[in-house]
């Protein structure tokens, strides 16, 4: 079970005829955390009962931990029947965090190897500057949405083959992307840079997302200032945000260097790589088992490069890992990978192949981490979206 007690994955949650509030996930049922606080007269609970999470993780660390301990007491005695537990069937999730800032890094190696093989072709599939500091581009906060929502294919530019000419189409290359997203509680002055050590102070939870992307755009429009219209379009997050502090088992060192990093972002005395396993379904059918924990980058390292600068985190911001991938051909985040850039169609159980996603398609991508042992591993839940039909360009 990876919603056992220790687990503690916050999220937003309502029945029909009441406002969304803040639940924690147990089992099969979410409780009432805000009337659960009410109760035992937690100074917390009025945060509990906003429409998102971020009232409650700005209160910091201190809160955070306190809320840890109550709920380690709770959780385990609570029974089946209790009146806040609500059936996870009776309720509707809604979009956990409102996001301030999004960040979409590049930090699986493998991955950045095997897109940039594909789309640079006769020139190094790394940058110079992959191997010392974390990539990412600015996304498109307001684009986020929940698990469960429906994503249309999106409708912009590309290049024909062998044409000068670019045309406006449906993508024809929608691709998916399995990542790992960490979730900012407590912002951050402008003008201070937040070092590996304060990691832990600023991040809240950890959650999945899919960043979806169209690679025909893509390839047509990222030259020189990176991914905009092929990503921008949607991309989705898990309902459920796990607390960092519920994967003490699985955090790990991120892998070896091949040379010696900057200061800032050598993290030998701060290690946040995290063993997390993750599972790609595709209608229904296991494609890929993407390795978190062999990430070049860790999220502390991205925060610290993020802010080097003396750029500001804010409650809310929402810094994805980019693709997860691993070097074998059942370990890569993304179709575009699996297929070989569509030059070796997938074969699914069902006898269907796909290169890339088809209207109607279902994608769903599950994760845990270890736990404190065996029987109790942390999950990170589902996100969870299909495809519906692009609407013409007008």
């Amino acid at each position: 079970m990876t919603f056992g007690p220790q687990t503690q994955a916050h999220g937003v949650f309502s029945r029909p005829g009441e406002r969304p509030r803040v639940g924690v996930r147990l089992s099969g049922s979410v409780l009432d955390v805000g009337a659960a606080a009410r109760r035992d007269g937690l100074p917390w609970a009025e945060a509990m009962d906003e429409p998102a999470l971020n009232a409650f993780m700005a209160l910091g660390r201190q809160a955070w931990a306190q809320e840890r301990a109550w709920l380690d007491e709770l959780l385990p005695g609570l029974p089946v029947g209790d009146p806040l537990l609500v059936p996870l069937v009776d309720v509707t999730l809604h979009l956990p965090v409102v996001v301030a800032d999004y960040v979409d890094f590049y930090a699986s190696r493998d991955h950045a190897t095997s897109l940039g093989a594909m789309f640079r072709p006769g020139q190094a599939p790394l940058a110079p500057s992959w191997t010392h500091l974390p990539i990412g581009y600015h996304g498109r906060a307001g684009t986020v949405v929940v698990s469960g929502t429906d994503v249309r294919r999106p409708v912009g530019q590309v290049r024909p083959p062998g044409s000068e000419v670019p045309e406006v189409v449906a993508t024809r290359r929608l691709d998916l992307e399995a990542e790992v997203g960490v979730v900012v509680g407590v912002g951050s002055a402008l003008g201070e840079p937040v070092p590996l050590g304060a990691f832990a102070d600023h991040v809240f939870g950890v959650c999945l997302v899919n960043d979806w992307s169209a690679r025909d755009l893509q390839a047509w429009e990222y030259v020189p200032l990176g991914p905009f219209t092929a990503k921008s379009f949607a991309t989705s997050i898990s309902a459920w945000v796990t607390p960092l502090a519920s994967f003490g088992a699985a955090r790990v060192p991120a892998p070896p260097r091949e040379h010696p990093v900057q200061d800032y972002l050598d993290d030998a005395s701060h290690p946040w790589g995290l063993d997390l396993r993750l599972d790609v379904a595709l209608n229904g059918h296991h494609v890929s088992s993407p390795p978190f924990a062999g990430m070049y980058w860790t999220a502390a390292q991205q925060i610290a490069h993020l802010s080097v600068n003396g750029a500001s985190l804010r409650t809310g911001d929402l810094l994805a890992s980019g693709t997860v991938s691993g070097p074998g051909r059942d370990q890569r985040g993304s179709l575009v990978e699996v297929s070989d850039n569509g030059e070796r169609p997938l074969v699914l159980p069902d006898g269907t192949t796909r290169t890339f996603l088809e209207d109607g398609d279902e994608v769903v991508i599950t994760a845990w981490a270890p736990g404190p042992d065996e029987a109790s591993p942390v999950g990170l839940g589902e996100v969870r979206g299909r495809v519906l039909p692009a609407r013409r360009a007008r």
